[in-house]
């Protein structure tokens, strides 16, 4: 195991979200800061048999976005209103992940450690995707992106691929708005390769609970 140059995550101290309901150990597909839930409802409704968990901490997009779930009868899709890192924590197992969506985060301009690829906690997000599993991180800012890379290739040690999104896509509000200025928006899909380990894999949700 290659311990990442980066200062270990520490679940044990993360509560869990309040009104927090715990899910089963089935394969889920993941989506963290779903906002009014675009993609999470047009990726539910074109994959009827994958079961997605989109998480959206602000309580009036994920209000939008739970209107939208009723609405359509998307039986598939989970909307969550919770923090995402706290909830992972306590809801999911190891390698129960197929996908991971992270489209359009918070760039944090004044504080560059709080970006995902930046910190401790993505390594236990790691741990809860599955073998071949893949995170897609999309943003319209050049530089958040060459920065991913950064990390995928000297923290990390990631495969990836590096794809220019094309301006008819229309996953998020946000892309719609930012494709339409002619802006770049590009995306890293990111593969976790057989025997990739990290220092969670047998933390079991609950956070500082250790499989025997």
């Amino acid at each position: 195991m290659t311990i990442p140059d980066i200062r270990p995550f520490q679940p044990q101290y993360l509560k869990a979200p309040r009104n927090f309901q715990a899910i089963t150990d089935q394969s889920v597909c993941l989506e963290i800061g779903a906002g009014k839930g675009k993609h999470a409802c047009l990726f539910a409704s074109q994959h009827a048999n994958q079961h997605l968990i989109a998480i959206e901490r602000t309580a009036e997009k994920f209000q939008f976005m739970f209107r939208q779930h009723q609405e359509l009868a998307l039986h598939n899709l989970q909307p969550v209103h919770a923090d995402a890192i706290p909830w992972v924590v306590h809801a999911l197992y190891p390698e129960q992940v197929q996908q991971c969506f992270i489209l359009y985060p918070n760039p944090e301009p004044h504080n560059p450690a709080q970006r995902w690829l930046n910190m401790p906690f993505f390594e236990y997000l790691l741990s809860r995707l599955k073998a071949g599993g893949q995170i897609t991180l999309a943003s319209n800012i050049r530089e958040y992106i060459d920065e991913a890379e950064q990390q995928l290739l000297h923290v990390w040690h990631l495969p990836y691929q590096k794809q220019k999104i094309v301006k008819e896509s229309a996953r998020t509000h946000f892309e719609i708005k930012y494709l339409q200025r002619g802006e770049l928006c590009q995306q890293l899909l990111i593969t976790k390769p057989q025997g990739y380990q990290t220092r969670f894999d047998h933390t079991l949700p609950q956070a500082g609970t250790v499989m025997p």
